[in-house]
């Protein structure tokens, strides 16, 4: 399984980003694909995840209602829109792949993950 994280950069408080992450190497059906973040001396934290088979979606308190997180199945990538971004926002973002039945938030759950690719946001 190979997770191809893109779509970081500098922006503004207030703006938007895409965050798009391939996934290739076997079928995805029963997996839940998520995003966390990591700044510097902090451990890593769930962002949002996604079931693949089904629209089930879940988010961490402090981005629901303004990171949004799909999956589009034809091109097997998963995508975390964010807007209204603060700079508490900036840190090094990573898509991972759980081959857990259950939605999970704890990062052991998730057995694949991709390179991470930085968001800094500029106050």
């Amino acid at each position: 399984v190979q997770l191809q994280a893109s779509g970081g950069g500098l922006v503004q408080a207030g703006g938007s980003l895409k965050l798009s992450c391939v996934a290739s190497g076997r079928s995805f059906n029963h997996y839940h694909m998520g995003w966390f973040r990591q700044t510097p001396g902090k451990e890593r934290e769930f962002v949002a995840a996604i079931r693949w088979s089904g629209p089930n979606t879940y988010y961490a308190d402090s981005v629901k209602g303004r990171f949004t997180i799909s999956r589009d199945i034809a091109s097997l990538t998963v995508a975390l829109q964010m807007d209204s971004l603060k700079p508490e926002d900036t840190a090094l973002y990573f898509c991972a792949a759980s081959t857990t039945w259950r939605f999970s938030s704890v990062v052991t759950d998730y057995e694949y993950w991709g390179q991470g690719t930085l968001v800094t946001v500029s106050s």
